[in-house]
């Protein structure tokens, strides 16, 4: 009996290793990318070589944290095609490392058809072990593997205890029931080290007709191997006494490294090991033909910005990464990574480069409190150019937090130029938001504040009602040379600014606010914008609440920078489109390309996966950029937003 069980699993593993071969095209890397909470989430990235990897939803959570996990966090995410080539399974780590690092006490057991919805479980094992388990003080790195033998599939991880039972980390497991719902039995011994390990990873090698288990060893401070001719030992026989310890060390790096994983490469013929050099912030990739020796590809940070932390890769099928392209595009919009908003493009005179400045997003509250900005010289990669202007520091000695919707003008002063970058911020004095400047003689700074606010309450227009002194916009007439600030929420408040660019003309001061409209057209609400073609002034405003699906822009034309406001005819130019999964777009700027008749607009919109109420979508925001156009008689075309955005800019012959 035993003889024919071992020969339906080779033949089982052969023709799995068979369909494997020319089936595959991709590989799926599922992992979390740092210790933050909001970063102990589960992340997609894509590789066609197992190697080079590109991110699916700009590197942003596919899965919230908060809704499958008992500590809203998650860590280490295995992944696990199963036995009918179409169900998939994921275990992660449930666990919240603020807490601290003994502070888990369980897993989340996952189950899927497409890789997009999830069914989840959370096992907290003092509940559900209260005399056996109830001082676990942590269950660290969750696997799957399907056992053959026992026809099931087997969850694995380490244990750790507070009272003696287990007082260093041991790799446990259990079988998972039917549903993969939950964990049949109790934890039982499948490998013990002598010493502490954790991160175990298990695959079969039809080479040698063994099981290779990888781990860390928290004492010997590197990946290790042990070998087995079963997974389980042989009743009678002590627990883990199966398995043959190696004492070569896997890692080809002197660097402190952890997660180990191994993946069959697409053609069958060799093996991806990776594990995560978590003391220097990156990834390294390797490959082997036998699992004995191993040999160095690649680091993440030579193929680009990608910092994930413990992960593991499956190999996927073109229709499967058909599927998650689709959900999480392989378009250029989102353009910035991360959660930013307000966004306020610049293309300068001084170096022939674009520029974004925008609302740093993604804090609850709306608490960020800095602005970075990013430079490009195609519209479509955008490089991070660091941190330009805290407001919670000494560089703005007035303010403490709220860094909102900024602009900036890039303007001639003598031969060369100065910027004036206009925010607003939370003046702790008036308990109110206000608007500063501060000024530069580099788009990318450094910055210095001008020392106090610009615009108070107090600068409004006598018959502006409404919210506060936010969303600043600034503009030069190309007709006079003349300066004018915009501001408001709730109202449209213009003025004229001086010559110094740090003060209004207050006699020039005027409520520009739109009058009439619904939530359905044009009401305005905020984030002014203005611009100037062919003659005509155009006035863009945001309807609607930020974290709404109906944020959207409307406009209306002038034939001066200070009204009246002429609402258009057709006054919505850019709005949601719920079949491309894009919502609240609004918060606008506007590029005209080199004085051509060719026109962007670069405008914010929500992440999908934040739509819920609950999850705040008015702070988890994402710049995005599409063509804008006009009619033979000036009106705006409605821009169609779009998952891909406008093609590159082709620059000195390279796209």
């Amino acid at each position: 009996m035993k003889t024919l069980l071992t020969t339906l699993f080779a033949c089982a593993l052969a023709i799995t290793a068979s369909a494997q071969s020319g089936k595959y095209v991709s590989y799926l890397f599922t992992y979390f990318t740092g210790n933050a909470p909001e970063q102990e989430q589960i992340c997609y990235a894509l590789s066609d070589d197992g190697y080079k990897y590109t991110l699916l939803n700009q590197g942003l959570p596919v899965i919230k944290s908060d809704s499958i996990a008992v500590t809203q966090c998650v860590r280490d995410p295995h992944i696990l095609r199963g036995e009918d080539g179409k169900t998939f399974y994921m275990v992660v780590t449930d666990m919240k490392s603020s807490l601290g690092w003994a502070s888990n006490r369980g897993l989340v057991l996952m189950k899927s058809t497409d890789l997009i919805n999830w069914q989840h479980s959370a096992i907290n094992f003092p509940t559900k072990y209260p005399k056996t388990w109830k001082n676990v003080t942590r269950v660290w790195a969750p696997e799957t593997i399907y056992d053959h033998k026992a026809g099931k599939y087997m969850v694995f991880f380490s244990l750790l205890t507070n009272d003696g039972k287990c007082q260093y980390d041991k790799i446990f497991y259990q079988y998972a029931n039917k549903d993969f719902t939950d964990l049949e039995g109790e934890p039982t011994l499948l490998f013990d080290d002598g010493r502490a390990a954790i991160d175990g990873d298990i695959v079969f090698n039809e080479a040698d007709q063994l099981f290779h288990l990888f781990y860390k060893s928290e004492a010997g401070g590197g990946i290790y191997q042990a070998v087995a001719k079963q997974l389980t030992a042989e009743p009678g026989k002590p627990l883990c006494s199966q398995w043959t310890k190696w004492p070569d060390r896997v890692e080809v790096c002197n660097k402190a490294v952890e997660g180990v994983g191994v993946c069959k490469s697409l053609d069958g013929n060799s093996w991806v090991v990776m594990y995560d050099c978590y003391g220097a912030g990156h990834y390294q990739f390797c490959k082997s033909a036998d699992l004995k020796k191993f040999e160095w590809v690649a680091d993440t940070k030579t193929v680009g910005k990608f910092t994930p932390r413990h992960g593991t890769i499956m190999p996927i099928t073109q229709e499967e990464k058909d599927r998650l392209l689709k959900e999480w595009g392989d378009g250029r919009n989102p353009i910035l990574p991360d959660f930013h908003a307000d966004p306020e493009v610049l293309h300068a005179k001084k170096d022939g480069r674009f520029y974004i400045y925008s609302t740093t997003d993604g804090t609850p509250g709306w608490g960020g409190h800095d602005f970075s900005v990013f430079s490009s010289d195609n519209l479509i990669d955008w490089k991070d150019c660091g941190k330009m202007l805290d407001v919670k520091g000494d560089q703005v000695k007035w303010a403490v937090g709220n860094a909102w919707a900024p602009c900036i003008i890039e303007k001639k002063v003598g031969k060369d130029y100065k910027y004036y970058f206009y925010f607003s911020a939370h003046n702790p004095q008036s308990n109110r938001k206000e608007i500063g400047c501060a000024i530069s003689d580099s788009p990318t700074g450094p910055f210095v504040d001008c020392g106090h606010p610009i615009i108070t309450d107090a600068d409004r227009p006598a018959d502006a009602r409404g919210g506060q002194a936010i969303d600043v916009d600034v503009f030069q007439d190309p007709k006079t040379g003349k300066c004018y600030l915009y501001w408001g929420n709730g109202f449209m408040a213009g003025a004229e600014l001086n010559d110094d660019m740090l003060s209004i003309k207050p006699e020039t001061k005027v409520n520009l606010t739109p009058k009439g409209g619904t939530l359905r057209d044009y009401a305005f609400r905020e984030g002014a914008y203005v611009f100037y073609r062919k003659g005509t002034y155009y006035f863009l405003w945001s309807v609607d609440d930020t974290g709404a699906d109906n944020y959207h822009v409307a406009y209306g034309t002038s034939k001066s920078p200070l009204g009246p406001i002429t609402v258009a005819e057709n006054p919505v130019i850019l709005q949601q489109q719920p079949s491309e999964k894009i919502y609240g777009t609004a918060h606008n700027s506007v590029l005209q390309l080199n004085g051509k008749d060719e026109w962007y607009i670069v405008y914010h919109r929500i992440n999908p996966n934040y739509r819920e109420r609950q999850l705040s979508p008015g702070t988890h925001r994402q710049v995005c950029i599409d063509k804008m156009t006009f009619d033979k008689k000036g009106n705006i075309i409605p821009v169609i937003p779009t998952q891909n955005g406008p093609k590159p800019l082709v620059v000195k012959g390279k796209k």
